[in-house]
């Protein structure tokens, strides 16, 4: 999601500074599988000011390798942290997604590095709960979690590009960091949130394939290119009322088409 490209009228608070607000900031890891980053994780956070942190299905919750690495203050973060099993209940109160990776690809579109994200993150972090997502040690986000995701940020590295799941926690809020010290001049309103979006992402796909817009036979790659569409756009909740409500209108008139054709045919065999 690029903020250069929205159009004006999302833009608000043109004579206001506006801070990032790091309360709305979630660091999520999904399926960590080592204990003590998790804890490093915490105290990278801890270190760049960010307190919200929620796992993802974790393997291993020892709280006791956990806190070792999570010395200090950075104890009060695993005191606080939320976890959860399922992953799309645990990112469905989020109005902004933002997935990591270290692979390229064309199914892993829209990347930003670091600190154009924190740039873009001010204005969104007045009004939105933002997650910013992890992936597991050994094979970060799958292609399945980065779908949900509004932007992908991938952190520029040399020859090798894969990092330790703390470090990489370390620069995202690094970045944020610095960004949350200087004021930009434009925010935006709530965005609708995940299961907000994912209710109209799932009305559009019933309604495209009843009209014969997407092919039923592989709706979901036709789904990924809407989601990209979409995507570049500050959806609110009213936004999603309307979209949604469009579909039940084209769904209403698909059904009316289908009973008066079958009426005609009743009535041509009658003859």
């Amino acid at each position: 999601m690029e903020l250069d490209h929205f159009p004006e009228i999302f833009k608000q608070g043109e004579n206001k500074k506006e801070y990032l607000v790091l309360d709305n900031i979630f660091i999520v890891l999904v399926e960590p599988q080592i204990p003590e980053n998790i804890g490093a994780s915490a105290r990278a956070m801890r270190n760049m000011g960010l307190r919200r942190l929620l796992l993802v299905n974790p393997k291993n919750c020892d709280l006791t390798r956990i806190l070792k690495m999570a010395t200090g203050m950075a104890v009060d973060i695993i005191e606080d942290m939320e976890v959860y099993d399922d992953f799309l209940e645990a990112i469905g109160g989020f109005q902004f997604i933002v997935g990591t990776t270290a692979r390229i690809g064309a199914r892993r579109p829209a990347m930003v590095e670091p600190r154009e994200l924190a740039r873009q993150l001010v204005p969104i972090s007045q009004n939105n709960r933002i997650a910013i997502l992890f992936g597991r040690e050994d094979k970060g986000l799958t292609n399945e979690h980065l779908r949900y995701c509004h932007t992908i940020v991938r952190i520029p590295t040399s020859d090798f590009s894969s990092l330790n799941l703390a470090h990489s926690v370390m620069v995202i809020c690094y970045e944020i960091f610095l960004a949350q010290r200087g004021p930009l001049d434009r925010a935006f309103p709530r965005m609708a949130n995940r299961f907000e979006l994912e209710g109209m992402y799932a009305h559009l796909k019933d309604v495209l394939t009843k009209i014969g817009f997407i092919n039923p036979q592989n709706p979901e790659h036709w789904m990924l290119n809407i989601r990209r569409m979409l995507s570049r756009f500050p959806l609110r909740a009213r936004d999603v009322r309307i979209i949604r409500g469009i579909c039940r209108q084209i769904d209403w008139y698909a059904e009316k088409v289908k009973k008066d054709a079958q009426s005609n045919k009743n009535l041509h065999v009658r003859d």
